[in-house]
C-alpha cells in the first residue's frame, strides 16, 4: 500500500485532529507516539510486547544503523522490518540529530556533515544523497529528510544560516528519493524565530514533501518557548498532510501540541526514564528507588492493564532496580510504553467524541494531585 494520509474527524474545540496514515507495512492511528528503537530495537522490549502494548509505528536511526551493523549488511539479511522482526511501518531519523547531540565529533559544510565514529574513530561523509540511499536500503516506510538542528541559544542570524543549510539539504533528498509508496518528510528549522520558521515552511512546502516536521524543539529551551514555536508553526503547515514534532515526548507536551494540531510524537522519555526508575502514572512521576517503596505491596498504579503491574508490586520493582537486575529496565519499560499508548488511545476517543477540552482538563485535574 502506498502512503497516504486521511483525516478522521477534527475537533470543533482546537486543532486537535483524528487521523490514519497508511504505509507500505500498515495504518497508524493519530495522534501516534512512536517508541524510539534508535538501534534497530526499543531497549529490553521484544518487537511482539511492542505489539501488545499498542505500538503501531517505531523509530530507527539512520546514522547509528549505517555505523552498525551498516546498511548494506541489514540489505543483504533482508530489509530492517526482516532484520529486526517488525513487521509494521518504521520511521527513520536521518542522522540530522546527530549532528547536534555528537557536535564535537562532526564537521558541517554545504556537501554534507562528516562524523568521527564515536565507535571506532573513522570518519564518514553524511550527504543529503547519502542519507537517502541509507534509509531506503534499509526499507523505511517513513523516511527525514537530512537537516541541521539548530541548537539552543541560536541568534536569529545564526538561526537563518543553518536554515538555508537545511533547506539546501531538503531540495538535494526530494530529488534523490525514488522509494515507492514510501514517505519522504521535510524538517522545519529555525531556531526559536517566527519568522525563519515561517520561511521554512514556505520553502518546503515549494518543494513538496509527504508530510512535515518540527525539529530543533526540546533541545534545552524553556517549555513556554518550544510551545509558543509549535503553536505559531503548526498552523502554517498544509492541513491535509500529517505534521511531526520531533523528540517531544513528556505527557503534558503531548497533550498540548495534539491540541495545536500535531500527528505524530518521538521520544526516549518514557524507555530513558524507565531505565533510570523513572514511572509515569496519571498523576506524575514514580521514582521506583524510594525508600518508601521498599514494602509496598501496591502494582505501579492501580488499574493499569500493563504485564508489570498486572503481577509485580512497587516492593519488587524497587528490589530489582536497587540490585541493579535487568528485569527492573524490562519491566519498567514495559509499563512507561503502556502508560505513553494509553494516553494516545485516550486521546484519540476524545477527539472522536467531541470530548477533547473536557480530557484536557480532566488530565491537568489528575496531574496536579
Amino acid at each position: 500500500m502506498a502512503f497516504k494520509f486521511e483525516i478522521i474527524h477534527r475537533s470543533s474545540e482546537s486543532r486537535a485532529r483524528l487521523g490514519k496514515i497508511h504505509t507500505p507495512h500498515g495504518c497508524v492511528e493519530t495522534p501516534a507516539f512512536i517508541p524510539v528503537g534508535t538501534q534497530a530495537t526499543v531497549k529490553s522490549v521484544t518487537p511482539e510486547e511492542l505489539c501488545e502494548l499498542g505500538a503501531e509505528i517505531i523509530l530507527a536511526n539512520t546514522y547509528h544503523l549505517y555505523l552498525r551493523p551498516g546498511h548494506d549488511v541489514i540489505e543483504k539479511l533482508g530489509g530492517l522490518h526482516r532484520f529486526m522482526h517488525w513487521d509494521r511501518p518504521i520511521l527513520t531519523d536521518s542522522g540530522g540529530y546527530q549532528i547536534f547531540s555528537l557536535s564535537k565529533l562532526r564537521e558541517i559544510s554545504d556537501e554534507g556533515v562528516t562524523f568521527q565514529s564515536h565507535i571506532d574513530g573513522s570518519r564518514h561523509l553524511l550527504t543529503p544523497e547519502k542519507a537517502i540511499e541509507i534509509q531506503e536500503t534499509l526499507g523505511s516506510d517513513i523516511m527525514m529528510c537530512l537537516d541541521e538542528c539548530t541548537p539552543y541559544p541560536a541568534s536569529r542570524t545564526e538561526s537563518k544560516r543553518s536554515l538555508e543549510l537545511t533547506i539546501g539539504w531538503a531540495k538535494r533528498c526530494k530529488e534523490n528519493f525514488n522509494s515507492q509508496g514510501s514517505a519522504l518528510f521535510g524538517i522545519v528549522q529555525g531556531g526559536m524565530f517566527e519568522e525563519p520558521r515561517a520561511y521554512a515552511v514556505e520553502s518546503l512546502t515549494n518543494i513538496g514533501f509527504d508530510g512535515y516536521a518540527l525539529g530543533g524543539l526540546s533541545v534545552g529551551e524553556p517549555k513556554e518557548l518550544m510551545l509558543s514555536v509549535a503553536a505559531f508553526t503548526l498552523p502554517l503547515l498544509p492541513e491535509s498532510l500529517p505534521t511531526y514534532v520531533m523528540g517531544v515526548g513528556q505527557p503534558e507536551d503531548l497533550v498540548e501540541l495534539v491540541s495545536f494540531g500535531a500527528d505524530m510524537f518521538d521520544c526516549v522519555i518514557p524507555t530513558r526514564n524507565a531505565r533510570n526508575g523513572q514511572l509515569f502514572v496519571q498523576n506524575g512521576v514514580l521514582n521506583i528507588c524510594n525508600a518508601h517503596y521498599k514494602a509496598d505491596q501496591e502494582p505501579v498504579e492501580a488499574g493499569c492493564p500493563c504485564y508489570t503491574c498486572k503481577h509485580y508490586s512497587r516492593a519488587y520493582l524497587r528490589h530489582l532496580f536497587m540490585a541493579k537486575e535487568l528485569l527492573a529496565y524490562r519491566l519498567n519499560t514495559i509499563h512507561n510504553i503502556s502508560f505513553f499508548m494509553r494516553l494516545m488511545r485516550e486521546i484519540r476517543e476524545a477527539i472522536s467524541q467531541g470530548r477533547f477540552s473536557l480530557f484536557k482538563r480532566d488530565f491537568y485535574a489528575q496531574r496536579s494531585c
